[in-house]
């Protein structure tokens, strides 16, 4: 495996070019590809992008470029950065362990599994005049078809509710992925966070990979960048999060990939499972998250949601994403079945969506990804 750390710079027409020509180069063609990372980041003004490269399920290429913060201090693959909500898809693996192990049913009511009813604990008691919580079930949660808004703080009045009948469509609720983790501990009596590390993160030698904020990490940490230049400090994550705590570095985040793309830690069927399409997705775009409007196009290509990721058709078979998005962060996670191949993308930018497609097929080459609906929220790709 290559681990390369590096500087460079090209021009933004190059930029525009690359979105639809930009060539896939072997892992072995890795001093290339430093290079076209290097160009594409220079044009699309990143600070600092990451990116790891799986093969046949195995991890054979890591690099970082550019820089972790405003002083210059140069971005390397053990720097700690956000995952954003590719938590999401790290935990949504280990939420299949639990199925794979039989302690969980993706089908059951989460009513099942809680000691006592949802609006009972305090921080669901919002929903105590909706008897629609009872019919809600892990695979909704993390499928994003419960029917609750991203956040609740996105509110008027910052409360909880159910906006549409559990199940029926695909809505981007970070509130259902937190509430599969509440079910987890508050019903299976598991510290997510802690099983989290036991079970992916030690195993996996994912060293600088956590949950929750860990002092070793403010040696090699990653600011960030908001799309007018401005450089805002990481943060320490306080509290587990499942929709987006996790801390982590490139390399680490190779190693999940290929866990991924090989299967590691679980049976066939789940693996199937984790990444087979269990509700189409008919939306137009991600965001808003509670937009009706709806894009035919997208059955052509089977969009669907898998456990914690989108499934697609592409034309190197099978597929699935994840991304993580927040003002000072952009990455992705691309797995194609043709290869048992994976690309994984961090970025300490907000911006970062302007070259994570010229990036993905630099590395994986076509692989159809649904970037227009990914990122209806593109920045215009103009000089």
């Amino acid at each position: 495996m290559r681990v390369h750390s590096a500087f460079a710079a090209l021009g933004w027409a190059a930029l525009l070019a690359s979105v639809s020509l930009a060539p896939a180069f072997a892992a072995s063609d890795d001093r290339k590809l430093d290079a076209e990372i290097d160009r594409l980041r220079d044009a699309g003004k990143i600070p600092g992008v990451a990116m790891a490269l799986v093969e046949n399920g195995k991890l054979v290429y890591v690099t970082a470029r550019g820089v972790r913060n405003a002083k210059g201090d140069p971005l390397t693959p053990d720097t700690v950065m956000y995952a954003a909500s590719v938590t999401k898809a790290t935990f949504a693996y280990y939420v299949m362990m639990l199925v794979d192990e039989g302690k969980l049913d993706l089908d059951k009511p989460i009513a099942t599994y809680l000691p006592k009813p949802l609006p009972d604990y305090k921080a669901y008691a919002d929903l105590a005049n909706d008897p629609r919580w009872r019919e809600i079930t892990p695979r909704m949660l993390m499928t994003h078809s419960a029917g609750f808004p991203n956040f609740r703080w996105l509110n008027p009045d910052e409360k909880l509710d159910i906006k549409f009948q559990p199940g029926s469509r695909y809505a981007y609720a970070g509130e259902g992925i937190n509430l599969m983790q509440f079910v987890i501990e508050q019903g299976l009596g598991l510290n997510v966070g802690e099983e989290m590390n036991r079970r992916l993160f030690q195993p996996l030698g994912m060293t600088r990979s956590s949950m929750i904020w860990r002092d070793d990490f403010a040696g090699n940490l990653a600011d960030g960048q908001d799309e007018n230049g401005k450089w805002e400090p990481h943060d320490d994550r306080s509290s587990v999060k499942a929709a987006g705590s996790l801390d982590t570095t490139i390399g680490d985040m190779g190693k999940l990939a290929a866990a991924m793309a090989s299967g590691w830690g679980l049976s066939a069927k789940a693996r199937a499972e984790f990444a087979k399409p269990s509700l189409p997705i008919k939306s137009a775009h991600e965001f808003p998250t509670l937009t009706t409007e709806e894009n035919p196009d997208n059955a052509k290509i089977g969009l669907a949601a898998g456990i914690g990721v989108v499934v697609f058709d592409g034309p190197q078979g099978p597929s699935f994403l994840k991304g993580g998005h927040n003002e000072i962060t952009d990455n992705m996670l691309v797995c194609v079945g043709k290869g048992r191949r994976c690309v994984v993308i961090l970025t300490n930018s907000g911006v970062g969506q302007r070259v994570i497609p010229a990036l993905v097929k630099a590395a994986l080459g076509e692989t159809g990804a649904p970037w227009s609906w990914e990122y209806s929220r593109l920045p215009a790709l103009t000089p």
